[in-house]
């Protein structure tokens, strides 16, 4: 026998699919989605958590839940899948706070998106998007290697920014970030996973993280792709059932 929050995400997910509510819409408050489902507050609470964990909802502060402007439905892809309860991106900076983190910018370019980044980046083909690559440090050791796609009508990026926390920059100009769709596995080191740190010869494993970043109105932001070494590399994250 299921239980009842897993009926009430049952339905509210269909209703997603069917298009009751549309990508990037405000759904009911939790009240009325208990009154609809003739359940409880709580709950409704355990029924969004999960769908949130799926990737079709997020909850901003103070305003509600609402469904992800990067939502597609599909019967091949339920939700966006992925999106794990470690979902808040907040960089190599906050992650080592107290350690000394720098940065080697290898590129920052501006060129036009492919049709899968304007896709994903939900913006026009027209719409010129960051290319950056950089290598970062903690300590003077190689922490990880960075390729982001990112809007230049987010924000002005500089060197000397990208040298720095771009999450921290972000936060200086009043952008808030709410979550990411993250897909995390393992990948054979590659000539430039050598020749950045990451790894000593081709084919040691690394630990790759691919993600979509966006802000607490559902705007994705960015697409970044981090490398890490093996050795010493570690995820955790606090699971609640």
């Amino acid at each position: 026998m299921a239980y009842k929050y897993k009926k009430v995400a049952d339905g509210l997910r269909q209703q997603i699919k069917d298009g009751k509510y549309i990508p990037g819409e405000l759904m009911p408050d939790q009240n009325q989605i208990a009154k609809d489902f003739n359940t409880t507050r709580i709950t409704v609470h355990k029924a969004l958590q999960l769908l949130m964990i799926e990737g079709m909802v997020y909850s901003k502060r103070g305003s509600g839940t609402y469904v992800r402007k990067d939502y597609v439905a599909s019967e091949n892809t339920p939700g966006l899948g992925g999106v794990s309860p470690i979902d808040k991106p907040i960089g190599a900076t906050l992650t080592n706070e107290g350690k000394k983190v720098t940065s080697k910018v290898i590129e920052l370019s501006a060129r036009i998106p492919t049709k899968k980044e304007a896709d994903q980046l939900l913006i026009q083909p027209t719409e010129p998007v960051y290319v950056i690559q950089r290598v970062r440090y903690v300590n003077d050791t190689v922490f990880a290697y960075e390729h982001t796609i990112m809007p230049t009508s987010i924000t002005t990026l500089t060197k000397k920014i990208l040298e720095g926390s771009i999450y921290g920059h972000l936060k200086k100009e009043g952008l808030k970030i709410e979550g990411t769709h993250r897909v995390i596995r393992a990948d054979k080191a590659s000539q430039n996973d050598v020749n950045n740190g990451i790894a000593t010869k081709l084919g040691e494993p690394v630990l790759v993280i691919n993600q979509l970043s966006y802000l607490d109105d559902g705007q994705p932001f960015e697409i970044a792709e981090a490398r890490f070494p093996y050795e010493g590399s570690t995820l955790s994250a606090d699971v609640t059932l």
